[in-house]
């Protein structure tokens, strides 16, 4: 019996086919914008995830005053490179740890030149900052403590200046003074801050101290723990250690920050999740108003088949038999609704996912949750129409033109 009622609800739906279409595009429209809101927004949390990652595993980020921004150092006094090698020899579970002293300068090669930042630093930087080389090698010991006037560049550098032709051993001028490529850094992309992580040129800090920023003074300190796990315990033996290096008392603040990076991961991707989250629930009032649709048509649809039903009734149908009819028929329409605006969430959810260039995440849970919420739609807004139908009187209904 529920295969011929089946049978006979799609006959009705073909019978009408523009009026069915029409019917379900708000469940098309829900079910597409349910999933393509949280199959974006849960590509976006995970390339969140990854830029963060890309600045360092298991990294510690210690600056000079209490917060991080600009303004945020005002007063303090900056670290020293007998601080970053304190923390390295007295601090215990760390892979590595490197100073950080920046400065914007000008680079110049041939009749090229770009805008870009210097970073100086020592050879734990590249472990430290989890940078990786495509080409060439990273300055020797003995070039970071003479100064020496050699760099390791970014791809972007790479593609501007060279062309993205091979740049070892060639020399570019940096501000006013001459710097031989050693090394071509494998490329990372955008940072979670929107910043170009390959716009980037490494040097010994001694070279950068003396050519660039004209003093001693290290700006950023990175710590990279030997564990994701024991981060915490490496912060609270860093904080403890600079404390006693800068002698601030028990009862004075920290003039000093250290931030763990899965911290910033951790707040971009619950901001990221709770907008995905609002995103959602709004598109799902689509769903609601596929509903009353659905509600709508079907009501129409037992006024037009009043004689059918009571022809029904008439030789012996069951109200329980064309309740079931109608019920069915409005399953069937909100079904095909989600079918359908599954198939379109995935075209759209790739589609947009390859243009804003974040991963594309396939979550079979919110596909079922949607199609089986579409399906329940059906039931609900269905019932009341189907209810009416069985219980319409037999004689009337056949008096009824």
């Amino acid at each position: 019996m529920i295969w011929n009622t089946l049978l006979l609800a799609l006959r009705e739906i073909r019978r009408n086919l523009l009026r069915s279409f029409l019917t379900i595009l708000g469940i098309v429209i829900g079910v597409a914008a349910v999933i393509t809101m949280v199959t974006l927004g849960n590509g976006a949390t995970q390339s969140i995830s990854d830029q963060v990652s890309s600045l360092g595993s298991n990294l510690l980020m210690v600056r000079p005053g209490q917060r991080m921004g600009p303004g945020g150092s005002a007063g303090a006094p900056m670290f020293k490179l007998a601080d970053v090698q304190a923390i390295a020899t007295q601090v215990s579970g760390i892979k590595a740890v490197a100073p950080e002293t920046r400065k914007a300068v000008s680079v110049v090669v041939g009749a090229r030149n770009w805008s870009s930042v210097a970073t100086g630093s020592t050879r734990d930087y590249f472990t430290a900052a989890g940078w990786t080389l495509s080409a060439g090698r990273i300055f020797t010991e003995a070039e970071a403590r003479g100064g020496q006037a050699v760099c390791v560049i970014g791809a972007t550098l790479q593609r501007e200046l060279f062309g993205g032709g091979d740049p070892l051993g060639e020399s570019m001028r940096v501000a006013d003074f001459s710097c031989q490529v050693i090394g071509v850094l494998a490329a990372k992309g955008q940072s979670a801050f929107g910043s170009d992580q390959d716009d980037t040129i490494v040097m010994p800090i001694r070279t950068v101290q003396r050519r660039l920023t004209g003093d001693p003074d290290v700006r950023t300190i990175l710590v990279s723990a030997n564990d994701s796990n024991a981060t915490e315990a490496v912060k609270v033996r860093v904080e403890t250690l600079l404390r006693e290096r800068r002698k601030i008392g028990a009862n004075e603040d920290d003039n000093f920050n250290v931030l763990d990076t899965k911290q910033i991961a951790q707040t971009l991707s619950t901001t990221t999740r709770i907008m995905t989250t609002l995103l959602g629930a709004v598109a799902a009032v689509s769903l609601l108003v596929g509903g009353i649709g659905i509600m709508n048509i079907m009501l129409v649809s037992v006024t037009e088949r009043t004689r059918e039903i009571g022809i029904r009734l008439a030789i012996g149908a069951l109200e329980h038999e064309v309740l079931l009819q109608f019920l069915i028929e409005a399953v069937v329409l909100s079904s095909l609704g989600g079918l359908i605006g599954v198939a379109l969430a995935t075209g759209a959810s790739i589609g947009l996912s390859s243009l804003m260039s974040i991963p594309y995440l396939f979550d079979p849970g919110i596909n079922l949750l949607s199609f089986g919420i579409s399906a329940l739609i059906g039931v609900v807004f269905g019932f009341f129409p189907a209810r009416r139908a069985a219980r319409l009187d037999p004689i009337d209904a056949l008096r009824h033109e």
